[in-house]
């Protein structure tokens, strides 16, 4: 699984790009999104960083 950005709540800030380890997120038409195939979830670090720096709780689990 990979995690997901909301484009309706993201704010485009750019605090969860800079964070991701897997260089997973990236801007496009105004938000972000994430890289499904790379984006491990931070998986040896508990929870994913870009969770943790999103400051408008936008990032949550691909389903």
């Amino acid at each position: 699984m990979s995690m997901k950005i909301d484009p309706d709540i993201c704010t485009a800030c750019g605090d969860c790009e800079v964070e991701c380890p897997t260089v997973s997120i990236s801007a496009k038409r105004g938000t972000y999104v994430i890289n499904a195939s790379s984006c491990d979830e931070c998986v040896d670090e508990g929870e994913p960083r870009c969770v943790a720096v999103c400051p408008v709780d936008c990032i949550t689990l691909a389903a």
